[in-house]
């Protein structure tokens, strides 16, 4: 009878006899906080030799609209990985990416397409969260389950950094202060959509740089729409600045995408305050608006909404719409920059498809060649598309235009331009150092 009872009990000891042990997935990003502009380090350990797995990110704009994106890799013989080292074999990049996650960072499926993930509220980190999840699962498919899970806050305001919202005179904005006594050099900061637009000012001053992010249209009781532009307006701003007891001075900074910097051409032109401008997918003619300075006038170019052409999906294409700045007829709004003393730093993606930032930087470059200067560095990224942004900032090869109010293609490939925006940050920060102090 003892026989049978332990022969009935081995089919049960059987079940109960569980495999050895083995050590739970975890997953370590670190620093778990640090600047949004900075790397961080992710490394899986605890899975099986060879075992696929999907890292997913995730992220919540101020709004509470999803931003995803995910990655397929395999741990190594030792059940690790390491995104320094290893490289995605698929989902939304491959190849060897530490940064990967976050650059491709796009509205979730539930959510309005073509947005951008971009802080407006620069004192709040942007959390996000990063997980692993059994096997290979494809964008926008339901994951597998998850194994481990990190959060990672991205600081877009270092500790110490001051923000001093602007109501004096004319001008609107928001300065930028690092921690510390200063002297720091001063950059004005601005982009081409409207609005305020704080979080390369904030990021700047992370970098010890006094940056005043300089709103023009569309804020506050600044004009609603982009028609006649002040060069009075910016010369208040770039005043203010160089006055500030922070700023050292003699000259300031400015850096401008897009629109914003096509007046930063013209600020370091006309206005002997400024002496380092950077410019970012700018045309080297004046553009949409006219803008005047005293007696003078700089026409605006024009769109040719005929030349606008949009795609089956409703996204618009008006990279051949600008009036061409190249038409003798067109010379009045050529901006004369060879009048600057101080120096220039064009940023050009050559897939810019919003315009054709490649070839106004060479006609640019050509016009100071003619008067004898070479007082310029041209950074030019194949594959980069129309806004290079701070590093990480999330690709967007397609965005809602705020003035447009449609999809708007910007061109570039998300691995080549995440490139871009890592290089050319560096570049751009030694550049203002070298001519502010």
């Amino acid at each position: 009878a003892a026989m049978w009872r332990a022969l009935a009990a081995a089919p049960a000891r059987a079940l109960l006899r569980t495999p050895p042990a083995r050590r739970a997935a975890s997953l370590a990003v670190s620093p778990t906080a640090g600047p949004a502009d900075e790397r961080v380090e992710t490394r899986v350990a605890g899975l099986s030799p060879g075992q696929p797995v999907t890292l997913r990110a995730l992220a919540a704009d101020e709004r509470g609209r999803l931003f995803q994106s995910c990655a397929h890799y395999r741990a190594d013989s030792r059940g690790e990985l390491h995104l320094g080292t290893d490289a995605s074999h698929g989902g939304d990049y491959t190849g060897v990416e530490p940064m990967g996650l976050f650059w491709s960072l796009a509205p979730a499926g539930m959510e309005r397409p073509y947005q951008r993930l971009v802080p407006r509220n620069t004192s709040a980190p942007m959390k996000v969260e990063v997980l692993v999840h059994q096997g290979h699962s494809l964008p926008g498919s339901m994951p597998g389950p998850v194994m481990a899970k990190a959060e990672v806050q991205r600081l877009f305001t270092a500790p110490g950094v001051r923000r001093i919202r602007l109501k004096e005179g004319v001008v609107r904005g928001s300065l930028f202060l690092p921690p510390g006594d200063g002297p720091f050099p001063g950059v004005i900061d601005m982009y081409g959509d409207g609005g305020l637009i704080e979080f390369r000012s904030s990021l700047l001053a992370t970098h010890g740089f006094a940056a005043l992010s300089l709103p023009y249209f569309d804020f506050e009781d600044l004009p609603r729409i982009l028609k006649d532009l002040k060069l009075e307006y910016f010369e208040e701003a770039a005043k203010f600045l160089q006055r500030h007891p922070k700023v050292k001075g003699p000259g300031v900074g400015v850096i401008g995408t897009g629109k914003g910097a096509e007046l930063a051409l013209s600020m370091i032109t006309f206005l002997p305050e400024v002496v380092a401008a950077v410019s970012i997918s700018g045309c080297s003619s004046n553009t949409v608006a006219d803008l005047h300075y005293g007696e003078m006038t700089l026409p605006g170019l024009r769109f040719d909404m005929e030349k606008v052409t949009v795609s089956e999906s409703g996204i618009f294409d008006i990279s051949e719409a600008l009036d061409d700045p190249m038409n003798p007829a067109h010379s009045s709004s050529v901006i004369p920059i060879e009048k600057a003393e101080g120096h220039f730093l064009l940023v050009v993606g050559e897939d810019d498809r919003m315009w054709k930032s490649s070839l106004y930087a060479e006609l640019a470059i050509r016009r100071l060649r003619q008067h004898g200067k070479e007082n310029f560095e041209l950074l030019s990224y194949p594959g980069a598309g129309h806004r290079i942004d701070p590093p990480s900032t999330p690709f967007c090869q397609v965005a809602m235009d705020r003035v447009l109010g449609v999809p708007v293609l910007g061109g570039g490939e998300s691995k080549a331009h995440a490139h871009a925006q890592e290089h050319s940050w560096g570049k751009i920060q030694e550049f203002l150092h070298l001519h502010l102090g």
